[in-house]
């Protein structure tokens, strides 16, 4: 049985039926991966790369990752937040340090870490014009420290934050957990941003891209095809749906 182990935050947590619709990337990354394919989440709710070092979560994950597993670490949220000392890291001090740790870990037990930066914040300005950027330099330095310990990096901050600016204000709203906030996701947008891991991972090829089902799997007994194509990539491009065009087209069915 291949595994996969995540360690990270609020963002790419495993839910409950008492957090709903909160749903974590490594909920959503279920739909990507082969049947044979475990997933296990060590992140919680509000750690940052500190806090889960400091409250033993790294401990708990180091005595259960063996050889062969594929350690996804995907941090930034919460380590942005200055006013909190027991979660600040500075970007490229503190950050990176407590990242090298976990990669170090990982490679010591025999497992293939992989450092993913933070999916974007959904933030507009009154005007609806997305505001890019929220996370500041945690993106660049998570990029930095994975070129520097040899290992690979997902982009995953560029490339939500383009996908919320081509969707827009108003269409967006159902991917995460609005009005309440901003930040984390419901079940329909972490499908769609697991979709970019998905990619990611069936870029760097073989063991990881192994993981994964080919994107026109139905029922995987039916199709153990290779994964070959993109999942999110390829339709990044393409014209999102106009929701007052939908609104028409409901109202013209009634009428009809």
């Amino acid at each position: 049985m291949q595994r996969i182990i995540y360690l990270g935050d609020s963002t790419v947590t495993w839910n409950h039926i008492a957090t709903y619709p909160q749903t974590g990337l490594s909920q959503g990354l279920l739909w990507y991966v082969k049947d044979d394919v475990f997933i296990r989440s060590f992140a919680i709710n509000g750690r940052s790369t500190k806090s889960f070092i400091d409250q033993g979560r790294l401990a708990d994950a180091k005595a259960y990752i063996k050889k062969g597993d594929i350690v996804l670490i995907q941090f930034g949220h919460n380590d942005q937040k200055l006013y909190d000392t027991e979660r600040y890291t500075d970007a490229f001090g503190t950050f990176q340090e407590n990242l090298r740790e976990m990669v170090g870990i990982a490679k010591k037990k025999g497992a293939y870490p992989v450092i993913l930066s933070s999916i974007a914040r959904r933030l507009f300005d009154e005007k609806g014009v997305f505001l890019p950027g929220s996370h500041g330099e945690y993106p660049k330095a998570a990029e930095e420290l994975a070129e520097r310990e040899g290992v690979p990096f997902i982009e995953m901050t560029a490339k939500t934050e383009e996908y919320l600016m081509k969707l827009g204000d108003f269409a967006s709203r159902p991917m995460y957990v609005y009005p309440k906030d901003n930040s984390h996701l419901t079940v329909h947008g972490a499908v769609i941003y697991a979709g970019f891991i998905a990619d990611g991972l069936l870029a760097l090829g073989k063991p990881y891209s192994d993981l994964l089902v080919p994107r026109n799997a139905k029922i995987i007994d039916e199709d153990f095809a290779e994964a070959k194509d993109a999942y999110m990539v390829e339709r990044m491009g393409e014209p999102f749906n106009d929701p007052s065009a939908n609104l028409d087209a409901f109202q013209n069915e009634k009428q009809d």
